[in-house]
């Protein structure tokens, strides 16, 4: 073999690269990394941006129904317009009469002078009459005395005092007339009609189709109260032994494994489903009381339980093996190791896991639809604590569910309102297992 036959058959020198030197390929893949980065960046911000519409959508329109429009007049009914009105029968037109007159007088004494009927007075005021009249047939030594009336205006008039009711978008008709908001601006400047905070409906009860002024959601708040407490007290035991019993106990055969994709299956049923059980089992067969707290506790369990146990079980899982194999090995039993060692350490997320599963239960709407806690209008608190549970009543959700579904636009505000009272419960629901899991945290 030739020199040139050797020179020419030999390999050619390999090029020299240098780590400090990025290739083609480096930079392609950083480009793709950047990209990525970029991508879940605008998903973050798109996010909250959704978050942000929603959340100033739901102040802005439920910031109204936690101020009321109030008329203010000091009225003074004598002995004997009492006996004159009590003589007639018109009572309560009677009592508007003088209602009227009162009116006229405080606002010549303020030195305003407006011209308006008694019409004008019952679409603004509503019947004012048939109040006077059960005030003064309660309270008659009240006769002769100046006595401070706070009445609460009309929805659409106090829809003009929030600005959702205009001028130009008015029209005339048996609720309110353009020439009503004249006298409601003179009444306003005078400081006869005022707005303020409306307490009665975070205390208040609803109070029917025609008066939304009156509406209130705190009967539904006690409602849900007593709910919560049904499935606090149920879902809690009975999931956390389900989840240990399963993940500490159960032998591995065909039984548990049944059990174990049926609970996760429950996890994604529709919650209505639970509703036709709850209405099939706890009201036509057990026959509980319907639209009572105590079945919508136990149907709201049943919806409940699955998520606390998958959570109970993953917050077990999370528990490092030496930690029980240690417990053992100085001699403590199965059970000791399981509820002196495992338990105590899982304790944050079986409990994270449970205020979980009640916010959820807390909103939920679907389940109350079969249980007649929807159709039913609570108009009361309940009689006593037991009461609270056996008691005909509704719940926060389907409150809201009910006052969206009526054609009176003041509803919607209700709605609105009681958005916002349920997300604070929500919200505060999720601080209390923010604060549990720090304070139960424990590491090792």
């Amino acid at each position: 073999m030739t020199d040139a036959s050797m020179q020419g058959g030999a390999a050619a020198p390999s090029r020299k690269s240098s780590i400090h030197t990025i290739d083609a390929r480096t930079k392609k893949r950083n480009a793709a990394e950047a990209r990525f980065k970029a991508y879940g960046l605008a998903a973050i911000l798109v996010g909250l941006f959704f978050l942000v519409v929603l959340a100033v959508s739901i102040v802005r329109n439920g910031l109204p129904a936690f101020t009321e429009t109030t008329v203010d007049l000091e009225f003074v009914l004598t002995e004997e317009q009492y006996q004159e009105a009590e003589g007639t029968l018109f009572k309560t037109a009677a009592y508007t009469d003088f209602f009227i007159a009162g009116l006229r007088e405080q606002l010549v004494e303020d030195g305003v002078e407006v011209a308006f009927d008694e019409d004008a007075i019952e679409r603004i005021l509503g019947k004012v009459g048939g109040n006077l009249r059960e005030f003064y047939r309660a309270n008659e030594d009240k006769l002769g005395e100046p006595v401070s009336f706070t009445m609460s205006a009309s929805s659409r008039v106090d829809g003009y005092m929030n600005g959702r009711v205009t001028r130009d978008g008015l029209e005339d008709s048996r609720f309110l007339m353009a020439t009503d908001l004249d006298l409601v601006d003179v009444l306003r400047d005078a400081g006869i009609i005022t707005q303020s905070f409306n307490w009665n409906f975070i205390t208040g009860a609803d109070s029917g189709v025609d008066n939304p002024g009156g509406a209130g959601i705190g009967a539904s708040v006690v409602g849900s109260f007593f709910m919560m407490i049904v499935v606090l007290v149920l879902s809690l035991p009975i999931g956390v032994a389900a989840s240990i019993y399963l993940e500490e106990f159960a032998p591995q055969n065909r039984f548990t494994d049944l059990i174990e994709v049926n609970i996760s299956n429950l996890a994604a049923v529709p919650s209505i489903v639970f509703g036709i059980l709850g209405l099939a089992v706890f009201i036509q067969f057990m026959h509980l009381p319907q639209s009572a707290p105590l079945v919508g506790g136990l149907v709201l369990t049943l919806m409940t339980l699955p998520t606390i146990i998958i959570s109970t079980r993953a917050s077990l899982k999370s528990v490092p093996p030496s930690i029980r194999d240690a417990a053992l090995g100085v001699g403590a039993s199965k059970m000791q190791a399981v509820f002196h060692h495992v338990l105590p350490l899982a304790m944050p997320g079986i409990l994270t896991g449970t205020i979980i599963g009640l916010a959820q239960a807390l909103g939920e709407t679907a389940p109350l639809l079969l249980i007649g806690m929807v159709g039913f209008v609570a108009r009361g608190y309940p009689d006593g604590f037991v009461g609270g549970f056996t008691e005909a009543n509704s719940a926060m959700p389907a409150q809201i569910y009910t006052w969206a579904a009526r054609a009176d636009v003041s509803f919607y505000e209700k709605a609105w309102g009681g958005i916002i009272i349920l997300l604070l419960f929500l919200l505060t629901m999720n601080i209390i297992a923010i604060i549990l899991r720090r304070r139960f945290e424990r590491r090792w």
